[in-house]
């Protein structure tokens, strides 16, 4: 789904404060290389915090802690970057996945929350970011991540749709009991429903784009599960490791030709840094 941009060459809207205009969009343009990247990046997210709880002999509170203040770095380069940097942006969003997996594995495995209070709970902690975002700021757009106010509900919202989507995924699976390769298939097919509703029915572009998103990552979770669990649990048996690398290697050769090619910014802020 993409989104029609509110503000052209993503410039800061007049009324934003003085210290905090940026020149440009913070984010990428919504193409098929985003879904691509972001299905990608969910994936790593399941099996990556799997593969670190089970291997840094740190306990998933210690791999939790880790993790979230690697986040936390990589977020101080990102709110100071000028613009949108592909390398820096992605790099945010494969760890936000690895950290919203693991703060529900928490809720649950540490804490005994249930899936259905965690899906809850993060539904409505989502929705009331929104509801102060478009409050404060009068639009959901991602076209319109161009002040460090904006950028701050955006990666808010981010980590919860992460959050989110692992609870409900897991929800799923468990009540529905469909398999991790018929779960792929249902969240593909609830995505393609959004898809055709946006393009053929109207469904606003925003709308869509937030929906989409959400369901990314449970579809990533389930394909990370199929491909690293054992056959026995009816996956291929190509174990955490090896998926995690795998999928990695394929973020980071699109992200540089993305760095390269620069076909994820928008005509009008190439146009901009060309001047």
């Amino acid at each position: 789904m993409t989104e029609t941009s509110e503000t052209p060459g993503a410039y800061v809207r007049s009324g934003a404060a003085p210290g905090h205009r940026l020149r440009w969009n913070k984010v990428p343009e919504v193409t098929a290389y985003f879904w691509i990247i972001k299905v990608l990046c969910t994936t790593v997210g399941e099996t990556a915090a799997d593969f670190l709880n089970s291997n840094l002999g740190m306990g998933l509170t210690g791999v939790s802690l880790l993790m979230s203040a690697l986040l936390a770095g990589v977020l101080v380069v990102q709110f100071r970057t000028k613009a949108y940097r592909p390398g820096v942006y992605w790099f945010a969003v494969a760890l936000i996945s690895v950290v919203g997996t693991l703060i529900s594995d928490n809720l649950t495995d540490n804490l005994g929350v249930s899936l259905t209070t965690c899906t809850t709970v993060f539904a409505v902690a989502l929705a009331v970011v929104f509801a102060i975002w478009y409050r404060r700021e009068g639009t959901l757009s991602i076209h319109s991540i161009d002040t460090v106010s904006r950028e701050a509900y955006y990666w808010l919202a981010v980590l919860f749709t992460f959050a989110l989507g692992t609870a409900a995924g897991d929800l799923v699976a468990e009540k529905m009991a469909l398999g991790y390769w018929v779960s792929a298939i249902l969240f593909g097919l609830a995505i393609a429903a959004v898809a055709v509703a946006h393009f053929a029915l109207g469904l606003n572009a925003v709308l869509s784009f937030w929906i989409a998103y959400i369901l990314t990552r449970p579809l990533g979770a389930s394909m990370g599960d199929y491909l690293s669990q054992p056959t026995g649990d009816g996956g291929l048996g190509l174990g955490t490791t090896i998926t995690s690398v795998l999928f990695l290697a394929v973020i980071l050769a699109l992200v540089v030709y993305l760095s390269m090619t620069r076909k994820d910014v928008t005509e009008s802020e190439r146009e901009l840094s060309l001047q």
